[in-house]
């Protein structure tokens, strides 16, 4: 923290950036951190902070400083501090990787266990629940507020299940504890933010379910989805957001494997896995990254090939339990 406070303080304008189609931990950490530091511009004579992420799902804007987001890459600007969080590694910031790369200085805060340390300073707790963890970790308690606590609280249930995956730890309890006891309204940021669903989510979840199919023995789940039924539904890529989840909870499955077209023989995978697969390791070496039970990578090619290139990998790491 003190690599980190060094480089604010010598701050005036600052960016904050998170990764590609920003989930709820992504979008969480950077509301957080720039309600936060706005607590501090005057001490520390900080006169801009901008924050730049992708659109992403309208479940999030429940959250404080959504509204003050740039999604656009226009500007030019030129920033003395970037910071990058919830990204594993620089490919994962897309198009504000321009500011990266024009920033004086770079921090990178991240919990995911392939992040590769690309930043002048690195702080990474590889066994955090979240990214929204390490976040609270190195605040200042008492300068929580509860709009803040909002922001971190959503993120923690987002890359947590709402507590239910195994990243989730006594101390992850204990600060979900303590954001609650700045009086924010738990109930209604699980339900708005995680659970609820439009009817049109409802629909492609359904069509994902039906037409998955179980291989390698039962012991993995696969479904997909092209840009054709996702013209048709109308969605974005924020609209299939929990269908790995669902699959996940099939009985008997080791693996949920959910694939989505994102442009013409380019393919969004995501991971995750019940027991000893290692859906980390399967995912850094297409590219991606992630934890060991939950990753993801993006490849090109035919569905056919993605799907036979996976499993290829997914079977061998059975062969070894077996």
């Amino acid at each position: 923290m003190d690599k980190i406070y060094s480089e604010l303080i010598q701050a005036k304008k600052i960016v904050i950036a998170g990764h590609i189609r920003p989930d709820g931990d992504c979008v969480g950490s950077c509301t957080a951190l720039y309600q936060y530091l706005k607590l501090y511009k005057d001490e520390m004579g900080i006169q801009q902070i901008d924050v730049y992420l992708e659109p992403f799902g309208s479940e999030l804007m429940i959250l404080g400083g959504t509204d003050e987001i740039i999604h656009s890459y226009d500007s030019d600007e030129v920033y003395d501090l970037f910071i990058s969080l919830d990204s594993g590694s620089i490919d994962r910031l897309g198009n504000a990787i321009k500011y990266f790369n024009s920033a004086k200085k770079r921090i990178n805060i991240d919990h995911h266990i392939s992040n590769n340390r690309f930043a002048d300073v690195n702080h990474v707790v590889a066994d955090a629940s979240s990214t929204c963890e390490v976040l609270f970790d190195i605040m200042d308690e008492n300068k929580i507020t509860k709009e803040i606590a909002a922001s971190l609280y959503v993120g923690i249930i987002h890359d947590t299940g709402v507590f239910k995956h195994s990243n989730t730890s006594e101390h992850t309890m204990m600060i979900a504890g303590k954001l609650i006891s700045k009086g924010i309204d738990f109930s209604r940021l699980i339900d708005e933010s995680f659970y609820s669903k439009t009817y049109v989510q409802n629909q492609i979840l359904g069509r994902c379910l039906m037409e998955s199919i179980l291989v390698l023995d039962g012991k993995v789940v696969i479904a997909s989805i092209d840009r054709r039924m996702l013209d048709f539904y109308q969605a974005a890529p924020s609209d299939t957001d929990g269908i790995i989840d669902q699959l996940r909870v099939t009985k008997g499955v080791e693996v949920a494997v959910f694939i989505y077209e994102t442009k013409s023989h380019e393919y969004k995978v995501s991971l995750r896995s019940n027991g000893e697969i290692n859906v980390s390791k399967i995912a850094v070496f297409f590219g991606g990254g992630g934890h060991i039970k939950a990753a993801g990578y993006t490849m090109i090619g035919t569905l056919h090939d993605v799907i036979n290139n996976l499993l290829t990998h997914i079977d061998a790491q059975l062969i070894k339990q077996a």
